[in-house]
């Protein structure tokens, strides 16, 4: 069992807390507060919120949607409605169990109810424990764009119970590791040899030390950089063009999944803006090499015009236009504007890439 610090000794200003990565933390979770609410999505196996309910005895239960069907305003309406139905006071908490989207969505209500109660979170999703989790965004989506409104509202505490990975499907297991992936590109290289490793499994002998290790990544940027004001914009790596695959596909293509195909994009930009570094051709070997291991589902017809208006709307755009996050090598990020002729060539190239790696991408 790994207990990773988050906020200790930062100069954010928010309390610290702890991620606590290990099996069985289900069955051993506490929260000090009386009055719980607990929101979970509704296809989350019910033994997982039983054993929650026996634990913390919520006021109230609240299922929601699937995935990012649960991340809209509507929605949210609903959870807060029922909230202050069962008359959850300022000293109650929110506890969101489940996968990034209803962690997403169970913290921004714990930000907006009663202008803000405690919140807890225990991820059963690889990308949420990874990711979603730590780090206190939290959000919903507009019909213009993912995570366009929500808060900064870091949790009390976070419980990684690795045992509820065995029930993921491998497919959805693949896409929670493109953010693990991502934070090797960005700050520990010794990350993308594990991911890719057969002991990177559940229940295999590499995954909770590469759990863990991916979340120290997260841990440390964001404890020094909360509300993404300089080194927090590098965890975007590959997801300028992620969200707007996600965007203009209705969510067919999952997050993990578009963040795999955005890594690739995000390191051609890097090569082609960084010619004469060797590490630009790495660079996008290792991408294609996460590609062909996720096995990411199959992308629809595109063209740079029907994504580049997503791609504008990115939250590190400013009143100058869009920047990506890219890198010079492996563990150097950086932020630039990228020109309008180098997007639109790369994404060609980009596509070309992914339909060689991956034949049934469509034509």
């Amino acid at each position: 069992m790994r207990r990773i610090e988050v906020g200790a000794g930062g100069t954010a200003g928010a309390p610290p807390y702890a991620v606590t990565v290990g099996p069985g933390l289900l069955d051993t979770l506490e929260v000090p507060q009386r009055h719980v609410a607990l929101i979970h999505p509704e296809d989350l196996p019910p033994e997982f919120v039983a054993r929650v309910q026996a634990r913390l005895r919520p006021v109230v239960t609240v299922a929601v949607p699937a995935r990012d069907d649960c991340k809209t305003l509507a929605v949210m309406a609903g959870v807060l409605s029922r909230l202050a139905a069962a008359a959850i006071p300022r000293d109650g908490a929110v506890v969101g169990l489940g996968g990034g989207a209803a962690t997403d969505l169970a913290g921004f209500v714990a930000a907006s109810y009663l202008r803000g109660v405690a919140f807890y979170t225990l991820p059963t999703t690889l990308l949420g424990m990874v990711d979603a989790a730590v780090g206190g965004k939290t959000g919903v989506n507009l019909p213009e764009g993912k995570n366009l409104v929500g808060a900064f509202w870091p949790p009390r505490a976070v419980w990684c119970d690795t045992d509820t990975l065995a029930t993921l499907p491998p497919a959805v297991f693949r896409e929670g590791a493109a953010e693990a992936f991502k934070h090797g590109l960005i700050r520990d290289p010794s990350l993308l040899a594990r991911v890719l490793d057969p002991g990177f499994r559940p229940g295999g002998a590499l995954l909770e030390g590469t759990l863990a290790d991916a979340i120290v990544v997260k841990a440390g940027v964001v404890t020094r950089d909360l509300t993404e004001q300089g080194e927090r914009a590098f965890l975007n790596f590959g997801h300028t063009l992620a969200h707007a695959l996600e965007a203009v596909t209705d969510h067919a293509i999952s997050h993990g999944e578009a963040v795999a195909y955005g890594m690739h994009y995000a390191a051609r930009l890097s090569r082609a803006l960084n010619p004469s570094e060797l590490g630009g051709a790495d660079l996008t070997g290792h991408t294609l090499d996460f590609l062909r291991w996720q096995r990411p589902t199959p992308l629809p017809p595109l063209t740079y015009d029907a994504v580049a208006p997503y791609m504008a709307r990115d939250k590190k755009a400013d009143a100058q236009g869009v920047r990506f996050v890219l890198l010079r090598g492996l563990a150097q990020p950086y932020l630039a504007r990228v020109p309008e002729d180098v997007l639109r060539a790369e994404f060609g190239g980009w596509l070309e890439d992914v339909r060689r790696t991956l034949p049934l991408a469509a034509p």
